[in-house]
């Protein structure tokens, strides 16, 4: 049992939509990725997934709205809702998700994250 300084693992990664593993908590992974540009659409037929902005802002659009997420907020995107994340400049995540989900849902790209580093 030991404390984690979410910024100082933060500062170990340049890579953008790579998710790293730093904590579980029963059957999820408590993870912090960076963000910049637009990811892709997609959905988690499965899992919900949560978003909580440590640094900038990002954009979550869905297909009838855009929600703007600034530091210090976060939001919980419930299983099979299509979404797309979008960060105009660099922005920093913490995500909450069940140890199942894949970064990029219901879609397999260049994208896709199998195997998560554990930082």
């Amino acid at each position: 049992m030991d404390k984690v300084n979410v910024y100082e693992k933060l500062s170990l990664f340049n890579e953008h939509w790579s998710p790293k593993i730093l904590g579980e908590v029963n059957a999820s992974y408590v993870k912090v990725a960076k963000f910049k540009g637009e990811f892709i659409w997609h959905t988690h037929e499965n899992e919900d997934e949560m978003f909580y902005v440590l640094k900038g802002v990002l954009i979550i659009k869905f297909r009838d709205k855009d929600i703007i997420l600034n530091q210090g907020e976060f939001i919980i995107i419930p299983k099979g809702v299509e979404h797309m994340p979008v960060a105009k400049e660099e922005v920093h995540v913490m995500l909450i998700e069940a140890k199942t989900t894949l970064n990029t849902g219901d879609v397999r790209n260049e994208r896709t994250v199998e195997e998560l580093d554990r930082i």
